[in-house]
């Protein structure tokens, strides 16, 4: 019970009341992003404005580790075990697969009775029965693989169909799942939107690229000769387009009248993709230093998680799981 209390129990003391419809749950991920990706963490040169509220009107964890590549982080979150047991030792050829014995958070919150949708980047399985749709996830958008080549009017999958779409691919799931949240506000619902940026290919909306283009970097990287300027500026364009999505969400629950009801989780799978600013912490995706495996952890629950709370112990992916079935029942 120890590590279920670290979102539930030390959270400024905030009680955690019971209610007569369960909490719905909107889980945000980001791909490569590193903890020093934030304005809310201390960096000066981009804005990420609505993430950071989650932070401010919910919870952050200072010490929140995960693996230092994607599948892994992702199995111990649908899980809460860790990546090893459940045959996840690798990104490709197989070795992103989870046993087939293994029950998904999913599949839980499936079987309480919630809506259940994934809107993004999946990376545990492309091939049936690994597929988002046989474990646990009712609608699925997006792609499997670990990685996607095009981000502007990308082919996409639709429960098992791929099909044509039209803009930038983080904004097309993001509208897919206000309309799953929409559709569902009725009933409790669990939406995963693992967002696919800022994951190379480096390529931003040309809006988010021009107020980077050529931008003088003030906060460099831990090991300044290995960063590439343009790699960093990419990725805090992307940053910048993926906060304004995580807006829309937190717009549309307001909207909905669903923020008291809704747990919002924001994280990322591993650490930046380049050298970037990481706050003076060694290492970057791929790496077991602290820059590869720290993410950011932010959680708001109106109500029931003091807003401004930090949370000091360490905590990992594997404790969302069973922090949320516990939630869930709470």
């Amino acid at each position: 019970m120890a590590r279920l209390l670290l979102l539930l129990g030390l959270l400024g003391g905030a009680a955690i009341a019971t209610s007569a419809r369960p909490p719905n749950v909107i889980v945000l991920l980001a791909d490569d992003a590193g903890w020093g990706d934030y304005s809310f963490n201390g960096n000066r040169q981009l804005a990420t404005p609505h993430i950071d509220a989650l932070a401010r009107e919910g919870a952050h964890f200072d010490r929140f580790f995960v693996q230092p590549v994607c599948s892994p982080t992702r199995s111990e979150f649908l899980t809460g075990r860790y990546h090893r047991r459940l045959g996840v030792t690798g990104v490709s050829t197989g070795q992103e697969r989870m046993d087939l014995a293994e029950k998904t958070v999913a599949d839980s919150f499936r079987a309480a009775g919630y809506a259940t949708g994934i809107f993004g980047k999946w990376h545990n399985g492309s091939q049936w029965p690994y597929h988002p749709l046989a474990r646990g996830f009712e609608t699925f958008r997006g792609y499997t693989s670990g990685h996607w080549g095009e981000y502007f009017d990308a082919p996409l999958e639709q429960d098992g169909v791929m099909r044509p779409s039209q803009g930038y691919i983080v904004d097309v799931l993001t509208d897919h799942a206000l309309r799953f949240i929409a559709e569902h506000r009725a009933r409790p619902f669990f939406c995963f939107i693992p967002f696919t940026t800022p994951h190379s290919p480096w390529s931003p909306p040309a809006a988010d690229w021009a107020r980077f283009r050529g931008k003088p970097l003030g906060q460099l990287a831990t090991l300044a000769d290995k960063e590439q300027p343009d790699q960093t500026r990419c990725a805090w364009a992307m940053l910048e387009n993926q906060d304004r999505n995580v807006g829309r969400v937190l717009a549309r629950l307001k909207e909905l009248d669903l923020e008291g009801d809704t747990i919002v989780i924001y994280f990322s799978d591993n650490g930046p993709n380049s050298h970037r600013w990481t706050g003076g912490m060694k290492g970057i995706k791929g790496s077991t230093d602290e820059g590869g495996v720290r993410s950011p952890l932010f959680i708001r629950w109106p109500g029931k998680i003091a807003a401004g709370s930090q949370v000091k112990p360490i905590a990992g992916a594997i404790d969302l799981s069973p922090t949320l079935h516990c939630a869930r029942r709470a």
